[in-house]
C-alpha cells in the first residue's frame, strides 16, 4: 500500500509496520523529520517532487512517500466473541453506510482514535476503503483504529443486536435529540453517506433514530463533523 505525509509515516514507524520503500524529497527542509528517520534506522531514498507526485498519485505528500505492508481489516465476529468484548465496559462503534469521500473517512478515523471508540464497521461494497488518501486524512490514526470490513450491513446490524448492542441511526427529521440518548449500554451509531443519508432498509432496522440538535438555518452537517459531534457527546456523557 502507498501512503504519504509526514505524520502518517511517523505513525507507521511508531507502530512498527513494515516499510518496503521510503522516498523523501531531496529538497526537504524539515530536519527534525530526517532526524526521526535516522534515529529509527529507517532507510530512505532522496528523489525529486515529480517522482513523489507520481508515486503518491497526489500532490499532498509533504515530500515523503512510502510503500508499506498492507493494512489488515479486523474481523468483527471474532472481536465480539473475544474476552475484550465480554468485559463489563460498554462498547462504542460507528457504522458507515456507503461513505464515498476518502477525506471524510480519514477524518472519521482520526476522531475515532482521539475519542477512543472501539472501532468502525464498513461494507466492502459501495464504500471507500483504505488508501493513501484515507491514511493522509486520518493523520496516521488508522494505525490504531479497529476497522471491521463486513459483507452485509443489514445482517451485521441484526448480529450486533443479538449481542445486546443498541443500534442507533441518524436522521435530522426524527424527534429524539442526541443529548437524550441512554449511554448505559453498548452502542453502534449508523451514519449515512454525504448525499442520501442512511439507506431506508438500514434505517428501519435500527433500534431507534436520533438527531443532532441544531439552532442555525443550515440543518445539515458534513458526515465527518456529524460523527465527531456524536462521538464527543456520547463519550462526554460517560
Amino acid at each position: 500500500m502507498i501512503v504519504y505525509g509526514k505524520n502518517v509515516i511517523k505513525e507507521v514507524i511508531k507502530n512498527k509496520r513494515l516499510i518496503h520503500e521510503l522516498y523523501v524529497n531531496y529538497k526537504i527542509k524539515d530536519k527534525s523529520f530526517l532526524d526521526f528517520l535516522n534515529q529509527n534506522n529507517i532507510e530512505y531514498k532522496f528523489v525529486d517532487k515529480h517522482q513523489l507526485n507520481e508515486k503518491a498519485n497526489s500532490f499532498e505528500h509533504q515530500g515523503v512517500v512510502a510503500k508499506v505492508a498492507n493494512y489488515e481489516y479486523q474481523n468483527l465476529f471474532s472481536f465480539l466473541d473475544s474476552d475484550s468484548f465480554k468485559s463489563n465496559q460498554f462498547k462504542r462503534f460507528l457504522i458507515l453506510d456507503e461513505i464515498h469521500d476518502p477525506h471524510n473517512f480519514g477524518a472519521i478515523l482520526r476522531t475515532i482514535e482521539t475519542l477512543q471508540f472501539d472501532g468502525v464497521i464498513i461494507s466492502q461494497k459501495n464504500q471507500v476503503l483504505l488508501s493513501g488518501a484515507v491514511a493522509k486524512a486520518s493523520s496516521g490514526a488508522l494505525e490504531y483504529v479497529n476497522i471491521f470490513l463486513v459483507d452485509n450491513l443489514f445482517k451485521t446490524i441484526i448480529y450486533l443486536q443479538s449481542k445486546d448492542i443498541v443500534v442507533i441511526g441518524t436522521d435530522s427529521k426524527t424527534d429524539l435529540n442526541l443529548n437524550k440518548v441512554n449511554t448505559n449500554c453498548s452502542l453502534a451509531i449508523v451514519l449515512g453517506n454525504e448525499g442520501k443519508g442512511i439507506r431506508p432498509l438500514l434505517k428501519q432496522k435500527c433500534n431507534f433514530l436520533m438527531k443532532i440538535p441544531m439552532k442555525g438555518r443550515i440543518n445539515s452537517l458534513n458526515v465527518s463533523i456529524a460523527a465527531a459531534l456524536i462521538m464527543y457527546a456520547l463519550q462526554n456523557k460517560n
